[in-house]
Formats: structure tokens, sequence, C-alpha cells
């Protein structure tokens, strides 16, 4: 990683040496950050609408394998994963904290890369670093993000809210994170056998990138403001279509049929699905990390989003509490199973 370079070891820093050093060039963007960095806690004021907030983990062997994750493009993801929750929420994010445990293998240089993700990533969505805390660690790295937003009462989302005949709308297209994700494991033991293998990973530049740098659906938010629509549920797709259909269905005492002929995929996702003999509908139902948005709509809403690039229909909500179906191109009806991403 930086072993032919001259690197500091983190222990001549000290641990506030290394925050000051490492969130400097952190400007704050929004008037409801009082205090961001550099106090025992952050400040904000808000004087209207609600506010959300978000925390995941990601844990090194476990969310991500540092052999092919670039740090820069850790750093960035981290923040993705909790920047898609908010929105899921039909929020935005405002502000953020990043806590990090590493290592004595991780010198100065390897944070220095990790942040410079994170400070593209605020950039990019104009969010403020706002806090978080370092740690030594015996088992590699660990990071933990909180995410902040806010938005107004009468827009917030939940995944509960779902009603039978409602629309099943999906964002984006899907399955492409989970091929990228097969696509870099297959290298990888591929380098295991012939180190002197140099990988070519032209034919799967979008798949990869869909896994290495996910970017969180700032523009549906923004979006669905400029329709005029509030989703009656919404959640984001982090752990596979299939379990977070599940999710608004219970949440919101439903059935659903989805539509398998109906999912956008894109291409690439198809050929390299195809490669790897891999059912392209399985990898949308059980890949996961997508980060795409998944919502019911109104009925009376389809005709705001019918034919737009960035929505796509892909089922209805039902009243058998519950149920999930996938309705094949054949008009065969199979019960869906929630088998994506599992923590445990």
């Amino acid at each position: 990683m930086f072993e032919n370079k001259n690197t500091t070891p983190l222990s001549e820093l000290g641990e506030f040496g290394l925050i000051d050093h490492l969130t400097k060039n952190f400007p704050l963007s929004h008037p409801s950050t009082i205090m961001g960095v550099g106090d025992d806690a952050a400040v904000m004021n808000y004087n209207e609408g609600e506010i959300v907030l978000t925390t995941d983990l990601l844990i090194e062997g476990i969310h991500f394998d540092l052999s092919y994750v670039p740090l820069k493009h850790l750093g960035y993801k981290a923040v993705m994963v909790n920047l898609s929750d908010v929105y899921a929420m039909n929020a935005h994010p405002t502000q953020i904290t990043f806590s990090v445990a590493v290592s004595n293998r991780f010198p100065l240089e390897a944070m220095e890369e990790l942040y410079s993700g994170i400070a593209l990533a605020c950039k990019n969505y104009k969010v403020d670093l706002v806090g978080g805390d370092t740690s030594s660690s015996t088992s590699g790295l660990t990071i933990s993000v909180t995410a902040l937003g806010q938005v107004k009462k009468e827009k917030i989302t939940f995944r509960e809210g779902a009603k039978p005949n409602d629309l099943l709308v999906v964002s984006g297209d899907l399955g492409g994170a989970y091929m990228g994700l097969q696509v870099m494991e297959r290298e990888k033991e591929v380098f295991k056998v012939n180190p002197n293998n140099q990988p070519d990973l032209a034919p799967y530049t979008y798949c990869v990138e869909r896994q290495l740098k996910p970017e969180a659906r700032k523009d549906i938010v923004e979006l669905l403001a400029t329709l005029e629509m509030v989703p009656n549920a919404m959640i984001d797709i982090s752990d596979g279509l299939s379990s977070e259909i599940f999710h608004l269905c219970k949440s919101s005492g439903t059935g659903c049929n989805v539509y398998e002929d109906k999912l956008p995929i894109d291409p690439q996702t198809s050929s390299t699905a195809a490669e790897f003999k891999i059912n392209s509908s399985t990898a949308v139902f059980n890949g996961g990390e997508d980060y795409e948005l998944l919502m019911a709509i109104k009925p009376d809403d389809f005709e705001k989003i019918k034919g737009h690039p960035l929505l796509t229909a892909i089922g209805h909500f039902t009243d058998q509490k519950e149920v999930c179906k996938m309705v094949t191109g054949l008009g065969q009806s199979i019960p869906l199973e929630a088998q994506g991403w599992s923590n445990f």
C-alpha cells in the first residue's frame, strides 16, 4: 500500500495532532453548522424542519477488502453509505462525523488517502465534517460514520406508508455493484496464483465503479421535489432488492408483486452476469450495494414519472400482508425470498 514510500508513523502526531492534520482542510458550508471539529461536541442550529440521523460501521474483512479497495475510494464510499440513508428519508444531508480505528500498519499517508476520499464526498455533496474519533486497533481498519440531515415535516418519508395499489418504483439500475464485486474477487484469486498478472478491468468499468465508488441519489430527492411528489414510503437499496421490498412491506403491512421483465439492468451488468453464469435477476434481487432508492408512489403520480430515464416502475403493492412475489416474463408467480446481505 505505502511500502515503497517514506511514511510517517501516526504516533509522531498523537491523537489530537492527527485529527488536526486530517481535518484542517474541511471548510464549513452550512449556516446550521455553528461549531465543527475542534471542541467537545459539534454544534448545529436548526430553526425549522425535522432532523434525521443515521450511522453505519464498515469493518475490514467484513465490509471491504483492502487488497483491491483503494483507501480514497473507501473514504468516499463510507460517506455515501450514510448519505444514501438520509436521502431515503427524502431529506438533505448537512453534516457528518467520521470515526476510525487503525492498526499500526497504517501510516499517516494512508490516513491522508482515506480522508481525501471523505473530503471529495463532502465537497461533491456539500456536507460538513463536524467531528469524529480516532483510536488504535489490533485488527485492521474500522470506520464509523454518522450523518445528519434536514427535511420539512410534510416531506419526510418512512419505510412505512405504502398502500395497496401503490406503484413500486426504483431509481437508476440494479445489480452492477454485485457484479463488480464478483469481478474483483475473481481477479484477487488470479493474483494469488500469478502476482505478475495485471488484471484487465476495461470490460467491467461500470460494474467496478458501482462497487468501489457508488453515488448517493441526491438527484432523485431533488427530482421528486421538482415533480412535486412525496413517496408514501422509501428505502435505499443496500442489502439487495428483495430484502428492501420485504422491509417496505413489513413496515407498511402490505404485500408486493414485482415484475422480472421490468427490472432496470445495465447492459454491462447483464453481460458480466452471463460471463459468470449468474442470472442477472439474481444479482438484482440478492446482490446489494447499489444505493438506489426504492419507493412506493401513488398511482395518480405515475404520469409524472412515465418514461422518465431515472425512475422505473417495477411492480405494485398488494393487500396480502408480507406476501411478496416475483412475476416472470412468462407470467409465472414465484415467492420472493430475502437473500441479500446479512451482517451475521
